[in-house]
């Protein structure tokens, strides 16, 4: 593979703008992602909840921003290597070398590294059979709240994305119902407050011990934790919001500082490593803040200090977006 400016691991939000600024900073740009299409948690684990504190828009849709990120992340021809995992990272002349698990060479001469919280996978409810529904009634998420018109929904979890989905879900679905371990929950206290207020029933101090259904799901057995006595409900599809688990996967090996699975990285987002920078969510330093509007920003500065690497000449402040020749100016 021909060698890069820049290799960019995570195609999410962050990772995709600082595609972009390198491609305006006139760099070229590979980017490696896990995921087998770009937008990374904003496509793959909530594409139909509102994100709202995003600059410029008052609210808007997840996977309508991931699509305007991707449109901009991409406009400059950036390389895209998709549904492959960066498994091993070696030092040499020109930078380093990126070996896929594909088992492919990706040369680079820096490295940004968004990885968000790394390689997640949702937390699963395990019990016996857990695995055949998924995709025939069972879902770890929501991809399009059209899959649940007219159905009795039963969401698992009392967190802000349980709450969220109830929300979400309660116009199109025939029935919502709300199972959770106990009486106190992790959302905000206003979205609790709507869905209180919606009508949708609350299964308190419960958990699924076991799934129904012959091919699709018809129903669940959920059993009291308190009294452990049991019941069945009759549902058509379950929504499991329980967490998810998040790795850094084999990044860890790569002679990072690494806290608590994220990556120790300076006031100009550099790590350890020479020419490797790392940016949102994946990287730590005092004060930081986990949110697409101020990962942005960091991924801004460790492009434009990585432009500064491989030619010395460059300026750190490129300008002005509205003054540069590729945009018409």
């Amino acid at each position: 593979m021909e060698r890069v400016d820049v290799t960019i691991i995570g195609g999410g939000p962050v990772g995709l703008f600082a595609a972009f600024y390198a491609g305006m900073r006139g760099m070229s740009v590979r980017i490696i992602d896990s995921l087998p299409e770009l937008g990374g948690q904003l496509t793959a684990l909530y594409p139909e909840k509102y994100v709202y504190d995003m600059p410029g828009f008052p609210g808007v849709l997840a996977k309508d921003l991931a699509s305007a990120l991707v449109q901009q992340g991409t406009q400059f021809g950036p390389e895209t290597v998709l549904d492959v995992c960066a498994e091993a990272l070696a030092q040499d002349a020109e930078g380093y070398t990126l070996t896929g698990a594909n088992g492919r060479a990706y040369p680079t001469r820096t490295i940004v590294i968004s990885a968000g919280a790394g390689a997640f996978s949702p937390t699963k409810i395990g019990v016996e059979r857990e695995e055949s529904y998924v995709g025939h009634g069972l879902s770890y998420g929501v991809k399009s709240k059209a899959d649940f018109a007219g159905k009795d929904v039963l969401i698992i979890g009392g967190g802000d994305s349980a709450f969220d989905w109830a929300l979400n879900l309660h116009p199109v679905a025939k029935k919502v119902s709300l199972v959770h371990r106990r009486d106190q929950f992790r959302a905000h206290e206003e979205t609790i407050r709507d869905v209180q207020t919606l009508g949708v029933e609350f299964k308190l101090w419960k958990v699924v011990k076991e799934l129904h259904g012959e091919g699709h799901i018809a129903g669940v057995t959920l059993e009291d934790t308190q009294t452990k006595e049991t019941e069945r409900v009759d549902c058509d599809a379950v929504v499991v919001n329980i967490g998810f688990k998040s790795s850094l996967g084999p990044i860890k090996e790569w002679g990072l500082n690494i806290e608590k699975n994220q990556i120790v990285v300076d006031h100009l987002c550099q790590t350890n490593l020479p020419g490797v920078f790392a940016v949102g969510d994946v990287c730590t330093f005092e004060g930081k803040l986990k949110l697409i509007a101020t990962g942005v920003g960091e991924a801004v500065t460790a492009v434009c200090v990585a432009k500064t690497i491989i030619d010395p000449a460059a300026k750190l402040f490129p300008g002005h977006s509205s003054d540069m020749d590729q945009f018409g100016s």
